[in-house]
């Protein structure tokens, strides 16, 4: 790719927002502040705790289940700071197969492919799949989705994805939502957000974390990964949080010692210079309205480009409507083209 010399060539695989000259974008609040903390005299390259920044995690879980969620007003959510999703993830498998006892995930078929990688790694013993795209009618299998949950075994995970769904762009509505739901909690199943685009998605951050919020009123324990890479730009600085909710604000202290425990084992702290950033853009009602500002400006880009290709193919006379390129969502999409 890169000894391509055309000048419209487009790289169709990378995994990060680019600008219409395919360059990568510094989001301006960032900069804004990194330039702040270069200046800042009494910052330091100091250790951060096994946890990591507490002003970073606290101000992560209010954007992902707002400033009244009852389990944050309860104290029964927590976040820890990870290295970025696949950090997250890895945190939370482990607790879950170690502490829990947890043996069997399922995933979506198909599913972003290092979900599986985290798990096995983890210890899972069985990595089972839930049907998720309906290739010839191009939309979402919900009905096999939905079989395949009430098979699932009591007591095994379900990984969901939050919003913008990797890698067909697909997303459950509302309504799918709350049956999904009722299958988890009626079959007694354990649900694991991964959440890698909030506000990246459709712009909106409640929005895009509606999913989540409504299996915590409804009372579920559940943990989710939550990522800035895309939506902060900042995919080299791995800035994550494990989000968990328990039923149980007694047996948060335990949880933590052993996320302490298991973090020191691996890769000992995190890293502090991105989770400065995203604190302080989350904690800075100026910044954080600008950051807004920016998540919409890629979020629509993105829809505009969905949108730009449905009218082409539809120019080309291609046959068919075409409509779920517009009915994705997020920076991934099955277009349904040989």
């Amino acid at each position: 790719y890169r000894a391509d010399t055309f000048a419209q060539k487009v790289d169709l695989g990378v995994g990060a927002y680019r600008t219409e000259e395919a360059k990568p974008w510094v989001l301006p609040v960032v900069r804004k502040v990194e330039k702040e903390m270069a200046e800042d005299t009494s910052l330091n390259h100091e250790y951060l705790g096994q946890l990591g920044l507490d002003d970073f995690s606290k101000a992560a879980i209010h954007m992902l289940l707002g400033n009244e969620n009852q389990a944050i007003k309860e104290g029964r959510a927590v976040g820890v700071q990870c290295l970025s999703g696949t950090g997250s993830l890895r945190v939370g498998a482990d607790l879950l197969c170690k502490h829990a006892k947890f043996t069997t995930v399922y995933m979506s078929t198909p599913t972003w492919p290092n979900h599986a990688l985290v798990f096995k790694h983890s210890g899972f013993q069985n990595l089972k799949h839930y049907r998720y795209w309906d290739a010839k009618n191009r939309r979402l299998d919900f009905d096999g989705m939905i079989e395949d949950l009430q098979n699932a075994p009591e007591d095994s995970v379900v990984v969901l994805h939050a919003c913008a769904h990797n890698p067909t762009g697909i997303d459950p509505t509302e309504d799918q939502w709350k049956k999904i739901a009722e299958v988890i909690k009626a079959k007694k199943l354990f649900p694991f957000f991964d959440c890698a685009y909030q506000g990246f998605a459709s712009g909106d951050l409640e929005k895009d974390s509606w999913a989540i919020r409504y299996f915590v009123s409804l009372g579920f324990e559940l943990v989710c990964a939550q990522s800035f890479a895309k939506n902060f730009g900042l995919y080299n600085e791995r800035i994550g949080n494990l989000l968990l909710v328990i039923n149980d604000k007694a047996a948060l202290t335990n949880v933590l010692a052993q996320i302490t425990l298991l973090v020191r084992g691996n890769y000992s702290n995190p890293p502090n210079h991105g989770a400065r950033i995203v604190s302080k853009v989350l904690n800075t009602p100026e910044y954080f309205e600008e950051w807004k500002g920016h998540i919409q400006t890629m979020a629509n880009r993105i829809i505009a480009m969905r949108k730009a290709l449905q009218d082409k193919l539809h120019e080309l006379g291609r046959s068919g409507s075409w409509e779920h390129i517009t009915k994705q969502i997020g920076m991934f999409s099955y277009t349904g083209l040989n």
